[in-house]
């Protein structure tokens, strides 16, 4: 097990363990307990009581953050006529229909997301085994095979992240940086608790939320709610 830092076990100490604190609470002691000299990442992590290998329990999809992430996110295109004008007129940083795919078969990967137009994923398909693993491949469940290019890459220039339960049943996300104002966090993690609250799979019984922890970059988790309603 590797050694803690100074820094660390001091912040961590600030940090309650047993306690679950309102989301307005855990912004600020998040920021009080960042220890790194750079714009941290404010990250949610979710541990759900469902089971991925069951259909009805596989949650994914994407929501538009209000108040963005903090990162640009680059956004590939993949299409051909008169699509192509449209990615480049809405901002897409790269462009193009089967010769891109060969580049990415090369080794290139200079991009984040993939939005494709239906009439591409059977050429994207091929190319499942190096994409899939690195979660790149584009899917109707985030909107990222669509025949509305523009609003897609919108979407993710503004702050649209996709979220996916993995095989134990944790969803991680980023929500913003140590430099956003707490009021914004604040809403960014509402957002995403809210969708991940309604995505609740009937078959779960009892607890859905098993635990709910803020983070940043190499900062204790902290464990925590939304805020009571007054």
């Amino acid at each position: 097990m590797a050694k803690k830092s100074k820094n660390y076990r001091a912040s961590a100490a600030k940090v309650e363990r047993t306690v679950v604190y309102p989301v307005s609470e855990a912004v600020k002691l998040a920021k009080e307990t960042n220890t790194v000299k750079f714009d941290a990442s404010v990250e949610v992590s979710f541990r759900l009581n469902v089971d991925p290998r069951h259909a009805d329990q596989q949650i994914r999809g994407a929501v538009v953050l209000p108040n963005g992430t903090g990162r640009t996110q680059k956004v590939l295109v993949v299409t051909q006529g008169p699509k192509e004008q449209e990615a480049k007129d809405a901002g897409a940083d790269f462009v193009g229909g089967k010769e891109i795919l060969e580049d990415i078969k090369k080794g290139w990967f200079e991009f984040d997301v993939i939005v494709a137009t239906p009439d591409m994923m059977g050429e994207l398909g091929k190319l499942g085994k190096l994409l899939g693993p690195k979660g790149l491949m584009p899917n109707p469940k985030t909107g990222t095979v669509t025949t509305d290019i523009a609003k897609a890459v919108n979407e993710i220039k503004k702050g649209k992240v996709e979220y996916r339960v993995d095989k134990e049943g944790n969803i991680n996300l980023l929500i913003g940086k140590v430099s956003f104002d707490d009021v914004k966090l604040v809403e960014n993690f509402n957002t995403i608790y809210g969708v991940i609250e309604k995505a609740r799979p009937a078959a779960v019984k009892g607890i859905y939320m098993k635990n709910v922890t803020l983070s940043t970059t190499m900062g204790p988790g902290i464990k925590v709610t939304k805020d009571a309603v007054k």
